[in-house]
């Protein structure tokens, strides 16, 4: 007995003085292991008499026990000591400013499409997106381009391989199709702006195969081309954030709309600075007109009762001549450097209110 408890008593004050996990390791296996002083005792008890196995045996078998629960003890307090440790370790103090490291910045394109959407939300416009994809009814056909028009073939237009015995896709030369799936999906009245990329076989210092592009619809009872003239020109004077503008439309052509104007605006230029609103020059900026009635037919509109406009413009276009980007091809081009020099901070979301840019 006295065996019993001088082991215990040793065993204990070892356990509790191992400082890691493998000094604790050590006295487990000197105590508990194969050769351990308490598995050896253990081992006495088949050279006992069955009245001394009986007496002893209880206290071997709770000496074992005591020993195991103080090695498991001892072990978590060690690891959730040497845990500690090692978070304190890999702290992170928040409160300290942040490193002086480029964090990333909005491509101009996407700070424009903000912008753009900001100021016909404010009017009232609502965004509509549909399909890269488009089929030739969506993106031809019911937006009035007859048999044979230019668009329509490939030195203009990227056609899909058609399936056996079916029609070509086509990828969408404009977003006017995001137009015809919200008449043909929706009652009047309507007010939206469609963004999206666009492509057409097209590559030069203005002209890319995919570009950007928003474009306009109104339709309602009563609407007339002074409706359309009014909303564009309060969209230049908001986009480029100037008091007035000079503005004339000119006419021209469009297969959706009649009558339809390009909508020019007089600049001046100093440098490579581009400035609108006021100056000697015109500078194009964008397309619109009145929808045509075959268009409001094909979708299920009577033009007897409901008139709308529709206009277009080239967001990398307004993006060049806003923040005085001379070419249009380093969009395109993942260059990081030019990303920081013409980027824009993420979290400043534009607004007609708090400023655009």
């Amino acid at each position: 007995m006295s065996d019993i408890n001088t082991i215990e008593s040793e065993a204990l004050k070892a356990i509790d003085a191992a400082g890691d996990l493998a000094a604790l390791d050590a006295v487990r296996v000197a105590e508990l292991g194969k050769k351990g002083r308490v598995s050896g005792l253990m081992k006495t008890l088949g050279r006992m008499s069955p009245e001394e196995r009986q007496e002893m045996g209880p206290k071997l078998n709770a000496l074992k026990n005591r020993v195991a629960e103080a090695v498991e003890i001892r072990k978590g307090a060690l690891e959730a000591a040497a845990l500690e440790a090692q978070l304190a370790t890999e702290t992170l103090d928040m409160t300290l400013p942040p490193r002086p490291e480029h964090v990333g910045a909005l491509h101009p394109v996407m700070q424009v499409f903000e912008e753009v959407a900001a100021i016909f939300g404010d009017m009232g416009f609502s965004v509509a997106e549909g399909p890269d994809i488009e089929d030739d009814w969506h993106n031809f056909t019911a937006l009035n381009f007859p048999e044979g028009h230019p668009a329509r073939e490939t030195h203009d237009t990227f056609f899909m391989e058609a399936p056996e015995g079916g029609a070509p896709k086509v990828l969408r030369t404009h977003t006017s199709p995001v137009q015809i799936r919200t008449m043909t999906n929706g009652k009047p009245p309507i007010r939206i702006i469609a963004p999206g990329r666009v492509y057409r076989n097209d590559w030069d210092a203005t002209h890319t195969p995919m570009f950007h592009q928003v474009e306009g619809l109104v339709i309602e009872k009563g609407i007339h081309m002074g409706h359309l003239k009014g909303c564009l020109i309060d969209f230049v004077k908001a986009f480029f954030e100037v008091d007035d503008v000079e503005a004339r439309f000119r006419p021209h052509f469009f297969p959706f709309t009649e009558p339809s104007a390009e909508m020019d605006v007089k600049y001046t230029k100093d440098g490579q600075t581009i400035k609108i609103g006021a100056g000697d020059s015109w500078m194009e900026i964008l397309g619109s007109g009145m929808v045509h009635p075959n268009v409001l037919r094909n979708c299920g509109i009577d033009p007897d009762e409901y008139q709308g406009f529709a206009f277009g413009m080239g967001i990398d276009r307004l993006a060049m001549l806003k923040y005085g980007m001379p070419d249009l091809r380093p969009y395109f081009e993942a260059d990081a450097a030019w990303t920081r020099h013409y980027g824009f901070k993420p979290w400043l979301t534009p607004s007609v209110s708090g400023g655009l840019s």
